[in-house]
């Protein structure tokens, strides 16, 4: 009986729950499915016109189907006609990308149709009893009611999230520059050619090291920063002898509160070498003989962006760890004091092992943010000073910003979309790992 209602359902969906576990309702929802996925590619394509003879030159770019055709513009890109680009490469490349994820959800619906005649078959057999599709689709419910709430989640997740990751590995296969735009011109795979280009060629390589190590200096700097005058903070105020802590703790909070994007446009109009009013101010009080170059001098643009990332970023810490330190167990420190142990050491042994171990999850979630940090490189200093030696990138310019530059800028989608890959793996591997480590992460 398994083996009837298996085979049956290889080629007829829900045939073995509908003929032979009498599973009507379900069997019929099953085989409507496949319905869907063939109707969907017969009515969208010539398909039927074609088997009635009707078009003798039949071909899958003007006449395939939804999938079919999807297949065909993903492996081609699209075929030129009468001399002109006949074809939008970049949305062939969508549709195909489309195409792949509803036929693997398809297979997963598949596979599923297959597993259930087997089961259902299997359970008529040892137990004699037909199963209603009302009792099965309760039972359904009840057992796998989060997979019921997830599965429409996960549907829009893949198609909002996941499609556009692999839209982005794909392009960095593609020859997709300035050079090669559709709808004017056809696209087409050049494999590996965009990462050699990247670490072979001097001008790119080179800007490629400068901005990766900027990017891992900027990160390390303005994260750690940030935690620790955010701990500073956070033990001012949880120091016994501190009054009016809640208007202090509402004053340092401000900078978070407040707009990023607001403050960002602020200190670059305070910070202007020639008219802030910063300079303005050293000059008057006769503290400086010349401007001050904030944002137009290299080195004091990086020392720039890490001072006004601690000014935004240290409140979301220092509010983090007052919830911590005002739960850590009291009677730890009564204890180190009985066995004679100074401030420091209570600090050092009690208090920063605890409130480490219960933001760690929280520091690399930051320092992940801040490799990413576009905006606040953007609005400060637009990547600026300008590097002649660089290729499309200024001194403050990290890896995302970049990116940015060769996208909209330059148009170079290829080698941004290979940046954006290199990224993503460098961004996961080191998260996945110091993940890993965390304790909130080995006691799942």
């Amino acid at each position: 009986m398994k083996e009837k209602a298996l085979i049956s359902s290889i080629f007829i969906w829900g045939s073995g729950q509908f003929l032979i576990c009498k599973q009507k309702i379900k069997g019929l929802v099953i085989f409507c499915l496949q319905l869907l996925f063939f109707g969907t590619e017969l009515l969208s394509g010539y398909w039927i016109e074609y088997l009635q003879g009707l078009i003798p030159d039949f071909s899958i770019r003007l006449h395939g189907g939804f999938f079919t055709k999807g297949l065909w513009g993903l492996v081609t890109l699209g075929e030129k006609a009468g001399g002109k680009s006949g074809d939008h490469s970049t949305m062939l490349l969508i549709n195909g990308v489309i195409a792949i994820i509803v036929l693997l959800i398809v297979l997963v619906v598949y596979i599923w149709n297959l597993k259930d005649a087997w089961q259902s078959a299997k359970q008529l057999e040892r137990t004699g009893v037909y199963e209603a599709s009302i009792t099965y689709l309760k039972k359904s419910y009840s057992k796998n009611f989060p997979y019921f709430i997830l599965v429409p989640i996960g549907i829009g997740f893949i198609f909002v999230v996941v499609m556009p990751i692999i839209f982005t590995f794909l392009t960095a296969f593609l020859n997709y520059n300035r050079d090669h735009l559709p709808p004017g011109q056809l696209l087409s795979w050049v494999g590996f050619g965009n990462f050699k280009k990247l670490f072979t060629v001097p001008i790119w390589s080179h800007t490629f090291v400068k901005v990766l190590g900027w990017t891992i200096i900027w990160t390390l700097a303005s994260t750690f920063s940030t935690y620790f005058l955010g701990m500073f903070q956070a033990l001012l105020l949880n120091h016994k002898a501190v009054k009016l802590k809640r208007l202090f703790r509402t004053i340092l909070i401000l900078p978070w509160a407040i707009p990023q994007m607001v403050t960002l446009l602020v200190f670059r109009n305070m910070l202007n070498g020639q008219f802030g009013p910063i300079n303005q101010f050293l000059l008057d009080m006769g503290l400086i003989s010349s401007n001050i170059p904030f944002l137009s001098d290299p080195v004091m643009a990086k020392i720039t962006v890490v001072l006004v990332s601690l000014w935004l970023g240290f409140p979301m810490f220092m509010v983090m760890m007052l919830g911590v330190l005002s739960n850590l167990d009291q009677s730890l420190y009564e204890a180190a004091s009985i066995d004679g142990a100074n401030s420091a050491q209570q600090f050092g042994k009690i208090t920063l092992p605890l409130v480490f171990r219960a933001t760690t999850p929280n520091l690399i979630m930051s320092m992940a943010a801040n490799f990413n940090g576009f905006g606040l490189i953007y609005f400060l200093t637009q990547g600026g000073p300008t590097n002649n030696s660089m290729q499309f990138a200024g001194d403050t310019d990290i890896l995302i910003s970049w990116i940015y530059k060769l996208t909209l800028n330059q148009q170079m989608y290829d080698i941004a979309a290979v940046m954006s890959v290199i990224l993503f793996f460098i961004i996961g591997i080191v998260s996945f790992w110091n993940f890993r480590r965390t304790t909130s992460f080995k006691e799942l």
